[in-house]
């Protein structure tokens, strides 16, 4: 069943296909486009065009096609793995990697990987876009990502994610210097109401905590441990920014001028724990810090023993 989506424009002077592309999870400017083209998009009910320069209250609705069928096909792509036996695996995902095939991101990914690695030796309950894929972790998020091979498995490993008993470390780099060691941060999540692509503390949004831990300071930034009892969608990048202090290098939730040189949030899913679903043993695993994350780290210590000089140059 074709979605209708509908969008109110807070200013003037925005172009309707930028400012469809900006709140559309998933669009680029040239697929609105094309929406626009085909007299799906509608401007306070009429049809405009690609170009039409919108009003602060103008309502863009849109239009969208029931979305074509995506298959995940076996790709031969390196893969970091960690432990490995008949029900699960563990492995260590790279910084700029999609975890399943989505709009935009048809094929290298993890799951295109996995299948090749696996053959049809994976769980089937998230169907066949994201079989075995139990929990995720954003693309440009390094670390430690749990996968089930069976749906004995995956009911199992789920099961514990839902109860809180499955065990979540990441480190992150955060902008400012928190005042305390450490502190919890207990604040709802759901959807933008304005920005699809985004994620907000909102009253009434899923429950959603995360502990955190001061592990290092540095002029005007902070090295933490966070550790999730819930597992929502950017929780760690939302919760982090809503205190005051996102993760360095975040396009979506940091400063405008981020440090491009990370390549995204520097943030790494350091460690995993679980019952393993057939032994009924308790397993951990616990990833080194990756290349990325350790040079930005000796370049805050250089620059915070030297002073007076701006990361933002890196």
């Amino acid at each position: 069943m074709a979605e209708r989506l509908t969008f109110t424009a807070a200013e003037d002077g925005a172009r309707l296909d930028a400012f469809l592309a900006e709140q559309m999870e998933g669009h680029t400017r040239s697929s609105v486009q094309k929406l626009i083209g085909q007299g799906m998009v509608l401007v306070n009910g009429a049809p405009a065009a690609k170009n039409y320069r919108l009003r602060a209250g103008d309502k863009a609705a849109v239009e969208l096609p029931d979305p074509e069928p995506l298959e995940a096909v076996p790709q031969d792509i390196p893969l970091d793995i960690v432990y490995e036996d008949r029900d699960l695996l563990v492995v260590n995902k790279p910084k700029g990697m999609v975890v399943h095939p989505a709009p935009g991101n048809p094929d290298g990914t993890l799951v295109n990987a996995l299948l090749w690695h696996c053959g049809e030796s994976l769980s089937g309950i998230n169907g066949v876009v994201r079989p075995g894929i139990v929990h995720r972790i954003d693309k440009d998020t390094s670390g430690l990502l749990m996968v089930a091979k069976n749906d004995r498995a995956h009911q199992s490993l789920a099961a514990q994610i839902a109860d809180h008993s499955f065990t979540r470390v990441y480190n992150a780099v955060v902008y400012g210097n928190l005042r305390q060691e450490e502190g919890t941060v207990s604040a709802p999540i759901a959807r933008h109401p304005n920005d699809r692509k985004k994620m907000a503390v909102i009253p009434g949004g899923r429950e959603a905590v995360t502990h955190y831990r001061v592990l290092e300071r540095f002029d005007g930034f902070t090295l933490v441990e966070c550790r999730l009892e819930t597992g929502r969608t950017h929780q760690i990048r939302v919760h982090m920014a809503h205190i005051g202090h996102p993760v360095a290098g975040d396009p979506v939730y940091g400063p405008k001028k981020c440090i491009a040189s990370l390549g995204g949030q520097c943030l790494h899913a350091r460690l995993l724990g679980f019952v393993h679903p057939t032994t009924g043993e308790y397993l951990e695993f616990d990833s080194g810090l990756p290349a990325y994350f350790t040079e930005f780290l000796q370049k805050l210590r250089k620059i915070s023993g030297k002073g007076g000089e701006s990361p933002e140059t890196f």
